[in-house]
């Protein structure tokens, strides 16, 4: 699939080192079929660190889900709440819009 109006979105979630199964199991509740998880390590200058108001520790853990526009705003709310991400320096998490897409053709629904 390529082009500008695939309805997939990429929801990205940085956390905590070992919080990631908790919050993806919260997103799989909201309807995520899946989600990749690994491991990385922030480099920002200080200013970055307290602008994000995160506390950045030698390493985290950043969830990936692509999803449908439709289910988007419940999974981000249950992985918001599993991860406590509204309180200072537990994580950020966000969203992309999706142009092209391939590989997915075993999902129903993302295979148009």
């Amino acid at each position: 699939m390529t082009g500008d109006n695939l309805d997939i979105r990429c929801i990205v979630a940085i956390v905590e080192r070992g919080k990631a199964d908790k919050v993806v199991n919260a997103a799989k509740k909201a309807g995520a079929t899946g989600a990749t998880i690994f491991y990385a390590r922030g480099t920002g200058t200080t200013e970055a660190k307290k602008f994000f108001d995160l506390h950045i520790e030698s390493s985290k853990e950043v969830i990936i889900i692509l999803t449908e526009v439709s289910k988007k705003d419940k999974i981000i709310k249950a992985m918001v709440e599993a991860g406590k991400l509204k309180a200072p320096g537990t994580g950020i998490i966000f969203s992309v819009e999706i142009s092209d897409l391939i590989g997915l053709k075993h999902r129903n629904g993302l295979d148009k």
